[in-house]
């Protein structure tokens, strides 16, 4: 059961996040310049230390389970539920090899996370409703991940589906993983109720257990493939939510 809502707290790790995510930026940009801004990866590992950092505020526990080896050290291509707003910490504290994001434009509206997402790499999307811009934006996307080989992370639900279920799935990353020949691997975040801030902010104390699914080979697949492909991946995610409602909760 979900506590009671206490606003004081919550105003309190707001304020600690927002001032610890503006002095990262900060030392971020300081740590940019002194490297030309041509060193994304160490930015990214720095990234990843300032979400777990996030989350150690929030006294939230991540737990990583892999169902095959560790984190892949070739070219993929992650995707993931989207259950909550703490899903972008959750994913950067994560630490993914050489991996860059596919991110809302609408997250440079809060410039400390703007700038950290931009050393970071990060592709800016905009809405299902300008269609040609996101051509050209997955466009670019591939021809740069073609010639640099890192890793990619889209959310295929495109928003967060904060009620429990699986949204549907959108083609980009399906179509994305076709042309780079990657193999696609999921991730499945599973946040407790009593703990998720949903589309807000009231995070909780608890656990986020995060299972790593073995890749989905797609050597064979074509890119006028995407669409079937997205909806035989998303039924995988309906099985595993279906499995999750069903088992027995631990507590976190």
């Amino acid at each position: 059961m979900r506590a009671p809502a206490n606003t004081a707290r919550l105003v309190t790790l707001l304020t600690v996040s927002g001032l610890w995510i503006t002095a990262a930026a900060v030392a971020l940009v300081a740590v940019g310049a002194v490297t030309l801004f041509l060193a994304r990866r160490l930015y990214a590992r720095l990234a990843a230390t300032v979400a777990r950092v996030v989350l150690k505020i929030w006294r939230i526990e991540l737990a990583v389970h892999h169902r095959s080896g560790g984190w892949p050290q070739r070219q993929v291509v992650y995707i993931s539920n989207h259950p909550s707003t703490l899903d972008l910490f959750v994913l950067v504290a994560l630490g993914l090899p050489n991996t860059r994001f596919f991110l809302s434009g609408f997250l440079q509206r809060y410039i400390p996370l703007g700038v950290v997402a931009r050393m970071m790499g990060t592709f800016f999307t905009v809405p299902q409703t300008r269609p040609a811009e996101r051509r050209a934006i997955f466009a670019r996307a591939d021809g740069v991940l073609r010639r640099t080989g890192a890793s990619v992370y889209l959310s295929p639900e495109g928003q967060r589906v904060a009620d429990g279920s699986i949204g549907a799935f959108n083609k980009g990353a399906f179509h994305l993983a076709a042309s780079l020949r990657a193999p696609i691997v999921p991730l499945f975040i599973e946040i407790p109720a009593s703990i998720t801030p949903g589309r807000g902010y009231d995070a909780r104390s608890g656990r986020i257990d995060v299972h790593v699914f073995p890749q989905i080979d797609t050597t064979s697949w074509s890119v006028d493939e995407a669409s079937m492909r997205k909806e035989q991946t998303r039924q995988l995610y309906l099985d595993w939510n279906r499995a999750r409602a069903t088992r027995p909760q631990e507590a976190a």
